[in-house]
């Protein structure tokens, strides 16, 4: 870099910093009911699922968006080696705590998934998750997915959860309320501006097939799912709270349909399996 020289802001740049000053502004609370209500508890619990299918015992993996460190510190206590990224410095230094609490070694790293040029290896991980939609705030998936590429061995696996966008119960919620430029957010095509604490996180919405068009040249496809398809949302979460009994036969439901074709494009978010080509 030129210190000679000062540089003016993209908007990309200033659009990357107001994500990472939302996240840092919460980070502090994050395991509470705004990341970690009930809803939330069920879909990370899906999501362990699937990973431990996916990964070997004392795989080495890469997490991307480690937020507050749950998943991370889980596999690192199921004897993975997890190397954790996150954009936001708040959100790392939680997960480092976690880890050091927990008597676990984690390697961690304040570095959003557009980032990963910086992170060495090629072929020295067996694999990378993300989990509950970081890659949604991501500018430019393609190089995503190169550098996943890069630094996975062929035949490791990706295991992402992502925000969607046709999801039944927003979209039932928000036409019973008349809302409907609210409803019409995740139907943009662009990167938009979604609210968090008084902050602003610019989020893009994918099907599965649009996500997937990214990785396709490097990653075979291997698992499609909704999630979230007929639970409600973790914004709804006070529905979960008032009828757990009905929440949990939702829950089955979506275990044993989401998949299914046609019903795998639905949800709240969707779950993608992807395996490492051979060349």
């Amino acid at each position: 870099m030129n210190t000679t020289h000062t540089t003016t802001p993209t908007l990309l740049d200033e659009r990357l910093a107001d994500t990472q000053q939302a996240f840092d502004s919460v980070a502090a609370d994050y395991d509470g009911p705004r990341g970690n209500n009930i809803a939330i508890q069920d879909m990370r619990a899906e999501m362990w699922r699937w990973l431990e299918a996916s990964f070997a015992p004392g795989s080495r993996l890469i997490d991307l968006g480690c937020g507050t460190g749950l998943d991370a510190v889980h596999l690192a206590g199921q004897g993975h080696q997890v190397t954790a990224t996150d954009w936001s410095p708040g959100m790392v230094a939680r997960t480092r705590e976690r880890a050091e609490q927990a008597g676990l070694s984690v390697d961690t790293h304040v570095l959003g998934a557009h980032e990963l040029q910086h992170l060495p290896g090629e072929g020295r991980f067996d694999g990378a998750y993300s989990n509950l939609g970081p890659l949604n705030c991501v500018p430019d998936l393609t190089a995503v997915a190169a550098e996943c590429a890069r630094l996975i061995r062929p035949g490791g696996r990706l295991v992402f959860t992502v925000i969607g966008r046709w999801c039944p119960w927003e979209i039932a919620h928000y036409a019973r309320q008349r809302r409907w430029q609210r409803l019409a957010v995740r139907f943009a095509r662009e990167t938009v501006a979604v609210g968090m604490n008084g902050r602003t996180i610019w989020t893009r919405y994918y099907t599965p097939a649009e996500f997937y068009a990214a990785f396709q040249p490097h990653f075979a496809l291997e698992v499609q799912r909704g999630l979230c398809v007929f639970v409600p949302p973790p914004y709804l979460t006070g529905l979960a709270e008032r009828h757990p009994r009905w929440h949990q036969r939702l829950w089955a439901l979506d275990r044993r349909v989401a998949g299914w074709p046609g019903i795998n494009r639905l949800g709240d978010h969707f779950l993608l399996v992807m395996r490492r080509r051979d060349s």
